[in-house]
């Protein structure tokens, strides 16, 4: 296995220990493929939830430029539960991981496909 196959076997063990989600597999290597670079950058490789900036990041450049969703308050929400879901106290929050769950809560699998 290479780098990229360890990472997203450590990401679906995070989504099944931290997030009691059962990954669906293909979804999540596209997901973690989606990332790109940035998965192998300790800083870049997590999201830092407890930084609003990030967090407005998170939402333009992922919510609505990648998966083509509105401007509203729903997007920070969503954030929020999936923070939440993770665990607040959590501090390595794993890009794909925190993506990978967006992309679940709002239906948005297509994009991947």
């Amino acid at each position: 296995m290479g780098k990229r196959d360890d990472l997203i076997a450590k990401y679906a063990e995070d989504l099944k220990s931290k997030c009691g989600v059962e990954p669906d597999m293909d979804l999540l290597t596209k997901v973690t493929i989606g990332c790109g670079p940035a998965i192998y950058k300790e800083d870049a490789s997590t999201v830092a939830a407890s930084q609003e900036g990030e967090l407005e990041t998170v939402k333009a450049n992922f919510l609505m430029k990648k998966l083509g969703l509105p401007d509203s308050p729903e997007l920070m929400d969503a954030i929020n539960v999936v923070i939440d879901t993770y665990g607040r106290s959590e501090r390595n929050k794993y890009r794909a991981v925190f993506y990978y769950m967006l992309v679940k809560h709002f239906g948005k699998e297509a994009v991947y496909s």
